[in-house]
């Protein structure tokens, strides 16, 4: 069955006893015993719940693996993944990377006594030189936020089963429709899934996906002892949302393919970060292993006091962080989703005061590229009327 069919079917054929197409919420927390040593299969919602389970056998068999873990948010996912670990380990993680994802790493992990390094992914001369005789795995966000970094999933994965360690994939971006990591030799591939796959901006959750009896095994102990756990409403939701996803993320790709290449040649800009564009250094890579693009890129503008005056101007176009929803935003990660990379590691990589990222939505895309285009214009106005 075609990956469409399948997300559209969520749920659809698992209530066999009213025949309901959406499955329905089961709230209860508690689920009664049919006599001394017997189950139903659910004993406390904690451990599994009805509608929870639905969304993470949906999930684990979209992105090809063996067990999936819904969780309270993306944060949670990644702590619950982090909590695999043990003192003295060590990662090697993608250079650019989400903020929080470093906060975690730095702040708490580090207390810890897991420590990483970052790393370019994509080169294994660094991959190489960055192993130690503790590394156990290797976490890739790709493409990266915000600068849309390309690693190869199976070059990478190949070199970690060489040094016996793990491959982590970070997916929020491509998501299973245009993406799986496991295919490409991945062992766990991880999700904010507040983004893309809920699609709406009114649900917080975070996915895991394992690949492995034993892998899954373990992942299943903590999710159920750490309990960062979704509900069974935000389940309800995350599935209801995941059902449109074909369709959102066509629509995501094809306008934000359309505005990056508008951008490309206009005068306020100087650099579009988009895996689509063939200039990008990743296009070939993201081409062999991903079927489409995502629906966010960056850009630089070429004045960084071009930058407050558009985020006041956007009409349509939300200054607000996140990504992946039906509704456009625009973010500023140097002072908000990336806040917490300290500057020199941010300017290094590009994630500098010039920087702009845009969470392409599903509106118009000429009354995107219209809303942007006015937004520059009144920037570039106001720059040139304070030099005058």
């Amino acid at each position: 069955m075609k990956i469409e069919s399948r997300l559209a079917q969520i749920g659809s054929q698992k209530d066999t006893v009213t025949g309901a197409v959406s499955f329905p919420i089961y709230q209860s927390t508690a689920f009664r015993h049919p006599a001394l040593g017997e189950s139903t299969g659910f004993d406390y919602a904690r451990t599994k719940s009805p509608t929870r389970s639905v969304l993470e056998e949906a999930v684990a068999q979209l992105e090809s693996g063996d067990a999936a873990f819904a969780c309270s948010s993306g944060m949670a996912a990644l702590q619950t993944i982090f909590a695999y670990f043990s003192s003295g380990d060590h990662l090697i993680v993608s250079l650019d990377l989400y903020g929080g994802t470093y906060r975690l790493l730095e702040r708490v992990m580090s207390r810890f006594g897991v420590t990483a390094t970052y790393v370019d992914t994509n080169s294994l001369d660094d991959l190489q030189s960055s192993l130690l005789t503790n590394t156990k795995a290797v976490l890739i966000e790709t493409p990266t936020n915000p600068l849309m970094m390309v690693t190869d999933i199976e070059k990478v994965t190949s070199w970690a089963k060489a040094n016996g360690l793990l491959t982590i994939v970070d997916n929020t971006l491509l998501t299973p429709y245009y993406q799986r990591p496991i295919e490409l030799g991945a062992d766990i591939v991880i999700h904010s899934a507040t983004k893309y796959l809920g699609g709406h901006n009114d649900v917080l959750a975070g996915l895991i996906v394992t690949k492995g009896e034993s892998l899954s095994q373990e992942m299943a102990i903590l999710h159920n002892s750490i309990g960062a756990v979704l509900g069974p409403q935000d389940s309800f939701l995350l599935a209801r949302g995941m059902k449109t996803l074909a369709l959102r993320m066509e629509r995501h790709q094809s306008n934000a393919t359309a505005i990056a290449n508008h951008l490309v040649t206009h005068p306020a800009i100087s650099e579009v970060f988009y895996p689509a564009l063939k200039a990008h250094p990743g296009h070939d890579i993201q081409n062999k292993q991903a079927s489409g693009n995502t629906g966010i890129f960056s850009f630089k503008v070429k004045d960084a006091r071009y930058v407050a005056p558009i985020l006041r101007h956007v009409k349509l176009i939300a200054f607000a962080e996140s990504l992946g929803g039906v509704e456009s935003l625009m973010t500023y990660p140097a002072v908000q989703t990336h806040a917490d990379i300290p500057l020199e590691i941010r300017q290094a990589i590009g994630v500098d005061d010039r920087l702009l990222r845009f969470s392409v939505g599903i509106e118009h895309v000429d009354d995107l590229i219209a809303d942007l285009d006015q937004a520059l214009a009144a920037a570039i106005e106001e720059v040139q009327n304070i030099h005058s």
